[in-house]
Formats: C-alpha cells, sequence, structure tokens
C-alpha cells in the first residue's frame, strides 16, 4: 500500500473505448469483480456518467468476517475512454468513502490499464489498512484486470 492506495496495471489488447464502455456498465461489475464480492448491481445509468449513482449488493469474501451488505456508488471523475471513478459508501453514508478508479491510457498492443483503490476518503480507513485488507483487494484487482482482459481479447 502506498500511502493512502493500492494500485494495479496491465496492458489489455483491445481499444480504450471497448474498456471504458465495460467499465460504464454497471450492471456488468459482478461479471469483472476478480474479489467475487460483488453479488450484482443494479443497472442505473447505462451507461454510467459524472455524478450518476448505482447500488451495488455485495456478499462476503471468504478472506474476511463481512456479511452481505449494499453500497450506494457516486461517480466523481468520468473522463469518456480515458477514466473513471466511483466512491462507494453503505449505511447511508455512515460507512465506507474509498474510491475506485480506472484509468484508460493508449499502449503498445492496447490499453494500459491502471486501476486504484483509493482509501484517502473513507470512514474507517484505520480498519481497512490494517491486516490483510490492502493484500486481498491488490490480489482481486489483479484478478479484475485478468477477467477484463480474458473478456474483450478474446
Amino acid at each position: 500500500m502506498d500511502g493512502n492506495t493500492v494500485s494495479v496495471e496491465r496492458v489489455i489488447k483491445a481499444p480504450a473505448a471497448q474498456i471504458f464502455a465495460l467499465l460504464t456498465d454497471a450492471g456488468k461489475h459482478a461479471s469483472i469483480d476478480g474479489s467475487d464480492s460483488v453479488n450484482h448491481a443494479a443497472q442505473a445509468s447505462v451507461p454510467l456518467s459524472m455524478g450518476a449513482k448505482f447500488p451495488m449488493a455485495m456478499r462476503g469474501r471468504k478472506e474476511t468476517l463481512f456479511i452481505p451488505y449494499r453500497t450506494s456508488n457516486t461517480v466523481i471523475e468520468y473522463e469518456p475512454d480515458r477514466r473513471i471513478a466511483w466512491k462507494t459508501t453503505a449505511m447511508g453514508g455512515r460507512f465506507g468513502g474509498r474510491i475506485w478508479r480506472y484509468e484508460l491510457s493508449p499502449s503498445d498492443g492496447g490499453t494500459l490499464v491502471r486501476e486504484t483503490w483509493d482509501v484517502s476518503q473513507d470512514k474507517q480507513k484505520w480498519m481497512i489498512t490494517s491486516a490483510s485488507m490492502p493484500t486481498l483487494t491488490e490480489r482481486g484487482m489483479r484478478a479484475t484486470l485478468e477477467r477484463i482482459a480474458r473478456l474483450l481479447e478474446s
């Protein structure tokens, strides 16, 4: 973990527009989530755009003691085919505040995709940055990029 963030990146052999279309379809988030913690996301605004809100039903992860819960997500950064980020909260904003960000840039043979978990605004930062959460999150993000590649490179 680097300060308040964990980031992973990978070149995916697909155009940025195709990757961005997948990321902005909230209904597909469960299929690309490498942590297997997203149960399903409601399709709020497809494609997502700046300020869009979308709920997600989450399931507990095997590695943690979390139980199923729901989140509210708001798109806070949006640059078509380049960047999207949403802030995730729960229980009316009393919990959470972590940011999930995807940045896309041209690369030889495809698009460099960088996923970042940013806890700088999370209300439980002290709790989620201790123990194994950053390591588990990094592992899940790597698996997410692998799933995106598998979907779009075939």
